[in-house]
């Protein structure tokens, strides 16, 4: 048992290559998406907020996703482009914690991404003026009628305020559950060099 405990789950080395361990193990465990992140934000004044996204694309240089940028959460990016993120993976009883900043993906990758999607999405992306009020649910299908049929036809246009972002890691944080909660959990932060420092940390 002791010697079990004592084992390392979550060496020191490339915080990158060990997400792309867990995110690969958690695609063939987790029944619905596996991709799913928690993504915090906050207003200029400090008051947080979150909401689940998906993530489209990562590596080296950071985690994609996308969303429409006059959205509460757009907004809150704009004006503060410090975010963190969570992935929580209950089959595989593991979590990734990322702290960093926002930068916007190029006009050719929110291209390319939109254009993948379903067309119903891409018509609902343009139909959807994301967090505003909302009289019934009957206008916002009345909306998507009325772009469906604008496109009818046409390759659906990507609005001009809906793109993608990256969120370039600072820091990340591993957990992974052990017997009787005495989990394990390694801290890895990025130096000014890019290189990565790391440190276990109480659990």
């Amino acid at each position: 048992m002791e010697n079990e405990l004592a084992r390392e789950v979550v060496p020191h080395g490339d915080p990158i290559a060990l997400f792309k361990a867990w995110y690969d193990e958690a695609r063939t465990t987790e029944l619905n998406d596996s991709n799913a992140m928690a993504l915090a934000t906050a207003t200029p004044e400090g008051l947080p907020s979150v909401r689940m996204v998906l993530l489209k694309g990562y590596g080296a240089d950071g985690f994609v996703f996308y969303t429409n940028g006059l959205s509460r959460k757009g907004r809150e990016i704009a004006a503060n482009p410090n975010v963190a993120l969570l992935f929580h993976w209950k089959s595989l009883r593991r979590q990734i914690r990322i702290e960093g900043h926002l930068q916007p993906v190029t006009a050719e990758e929110a291209d390319a991404y939109f254009h993948s999607r379903a067309r119903d999405s891409q018509l609902g992306a343009v139909a959807s003026d994301q967090s505003a009020p909302l009289d019934s649910r009957e206008t916002f299908l009345a909306r998507y009628e009325s772009v469906r049929d604008r496109f009818d036809g046409k390759d659906v246009e990507r609005p001009g305020h809906w793109g993608g972002y990256r969120v370039v890691p600072a820091a990340m944080e591993f957990w992974h559950d052990r017997a009787h909660r005495l989990h394990e959990r390694r801290r890895f932060e990025r130096g000014a060099d890019g290189d990565w420092s790391s440190t276990l940390l109480y659990p």
